[in-house]
C-alpha cells in the first residue's frame, strides 16, 4: 500500500499543534479568539433546534408506534427496503387485527346468534377505525417525521460538518496567534545589544546572527497568520449562513406542524363519528338480548330519556324513584347549594348524603338522599366516598 509519509507528517503535526492550542486554552496559558455575540447566539438557536427536534421526532415515532419491539421492528423493515429503493408493504393496524379477530370469532359462535352478531358489529366498527389508524399514521410519517428526520440526517449534519470545521480553523488562528507573539518576542530580546565590557565580540556576530533568523521568524509567522485568518473568516461566513438558514427550517417546521394537527383533527373525528355510529346500531338492539347494556351512570354521557318516561329531567318525579339494591354510594358535601325547585336537594358543606344513579339521567346529577329527603344534586358538589 502507497502512504504519503509527508502527508501523514503533516496532519500529525497539525493535529497536534491544535491539541496544544486547546490545550493551553482549558489552562488559561492561551489567549482564544471569540466569535461575536450574534454568532454565538445563532449556534445556541441551532443547538436548541436540534435538541428539541430530535425529542419531538422521537417521541412522535412512540406516541405512532406505542409498542417499542414493534416500533424497532418497523423501524428495520423499513430502512431495507429503503435501502433496496422498494416501498414497504402496508402493516395492518391493531384495530384491525381486533377486528378481523372479532369477526372470525363471529363466524366461529354464529353469526346470527347475539353475541356473534355484535361482536361481527363491534369488529367491522375495529377494522374501520384501525383503517383510519393507518391513514392518520401514513399522512402524519409523510407530513411531519419525515421533514424532521431530513433536518436531523441533513441539514444539522452539514451545519455540524462545518461547525467542527470552524472550530479547528479557530485553534489554527489562535496557534498563529501564538506563534507570532512569541517571536516578536525572542526578536525584541535578540534585538538588545549587548554591554562591551561584559561581552566579547564574538557574541556580537551572534547577537546579529540570531537577530536575522527571528526577524524571519515574524515574517514568516505574520505571513501564517493572515493564511489562518483568511480561512477562518471565509469559514465564518460559511457557517453563518447555514445557521441563519434555522429560521427557514422553523418556517417548514411549522407547516409541518399544522399538517400534523390537521391529520390528528380528522383522525379523532373519523373515530368520534365511527364509535357513535356503533352505539346506535349497538342501541338499537332488542332490550331482551342486551339487558341494561347501555344503562347510564355518573361517568357516561346521558341519553334522551323516552317519551312519557317518569324519568325525563322536565318531569322528574322524584317521589317515584327508587333507590337501587346495589350501587349506593356515600358522598361528601363539598359546598351549600340551594335547590333551585322541588326536584333538587339542597345540601350544606361537609355533611354526608348517599347517592346513586337512574337510567336516563343527565351524568351531570345524582339522586341524594338524607333521611327522609330525596332530590338530585349536582355531582360537581361532591366528594364520592368509597
Amino acid at each position: 500500500m502507497d502512504f504519503n509519509v509527508k502527508k501523514i507528517a503533516s496532519g500529525a503535526g497539525v493535529f497536534f499543534t491544535r491539541a496544544v492550542q486547546f490545550t493551553e486554552e482549558k489552562l488559561g496559558q492561551a489567549e482564544k479568539t471569540e466569535l461575536d455575540a450574534h454568532f454565538e447566539n445563532l449556534m445556541i438557536r441551532a443547538d436548541c433546534t436540534k435538541l428539541w427536534t430530535e425529542k419531538i421526532y422521537r417521541q412522535t415515532e412512540v406516541l405512532l408506534q406505542p409498542n417499542p419491539i414493534d416500533h424497532t421492528g418497523a423501524r428495520i423493515e423499513e430502512f431495507l427496503y429503503e435501502k433496496l429503493d422498494r416501498k414497504a408493504p402496508s402493516r395492518n393496524t391493531n384495530a384491525e387485527l381486533l377486528g378481523h379477530y372479532m369477526q372470525d370469532a363471529a363466524k366461529e359462535f354464529g353469526p346470527g346468534t347475539p353475541y356473534g352478531s355484535t361482536l361481527m358489529e363491534v369488529g367491522e366498527c375495529e377494522r374501520r377505525l384501525g383503517a383510519a389508524e393507518r391513514d392518520f399514521l401514513q399522512t402524519s410519517a409523510i407530513s411531519f417525521l419525515t421533514p424532521l428526520r431530513n433536518f436531523l440526517e441533513g441539514d444539522w449534519r452539514t451545519i455540524s460538518k462545518e461547525r467542527r470545521l470552524l472550530e479547528n480553523l479557530r485553534l489554527d488562528l489562535d496557534s498563529c496567534k501564538t506563534r507570532l507573539k512569541k517571536a516578536k518576542a525572542a526578536e525584541a530580546r535578540s534585538a538588545t545589544a549587548p554591554d562591551f565590557q561584559e561581552t566579547r565580540p564574538r557574541n556580537y556576530v551572534l547577537s546579529a546572527s540570531a537577530s536575522a533568523l527571528w526577524s524571519e521568524e515574524v515574517e514568516k509567522a505574520e505571513h501564517e497568520l493572515r493564511v489562518a485568518q483568511t480561512e477562518f473568516d471565509r469559514q465564518a461566513e460559511v457557517t453563518r449562513l447555514l445557521l441563519e438558514g434555522i429560521s427557514s427550517t422553523h418556517v417548514n417546521h411549522l407547516r409541518c406542524l399544522h399538517e400534523f394537527v390537521e391529520a390528528q383533527a380528522a383522525y379523532y373525528k373519523q373515530c368520534d363519528f365511527h364509535m357513535k355510529e356503533l352505539q346506535k346500531e349497538l342501541s338499537s338492539c332488542d332490550e331482551n338480548v342486551l339487558p341494561n347494556a347501555f344503562a347510564l351512570s355518573s361517568t357516561h354521557p346521558a341519553a334522551p330519556a323516552s317519551e312519557g318516561s317518569p324519568l325525563e329531567t322536565d318531569t322528574l318525579k322524584i317521589e317515584e324513584v327508587q333507590a337501587p339494591a346495589t350501587g349506593t354510594r356515600k358522598a361528601k358535601v363539598l359546598y351549600d347549594y340551594d335547590a333551585a325547585d322541588s326536584s333538587e336537594l339542597s345540601l350544606l358543606a361537609d355533611e354526608l348524603i348517599t347517592v346513586y344513579t337512574v337510567p336516563g339521567m343527565d351524568s351531570d346529577w345524582l339522586i341524594g338522599e338524607r333521611g327522609n329527603q330525596k332530590g338530585k344534586v349536582p355531582v360537581t358538589y361532591l366528594e364520592l366516598l368509597s
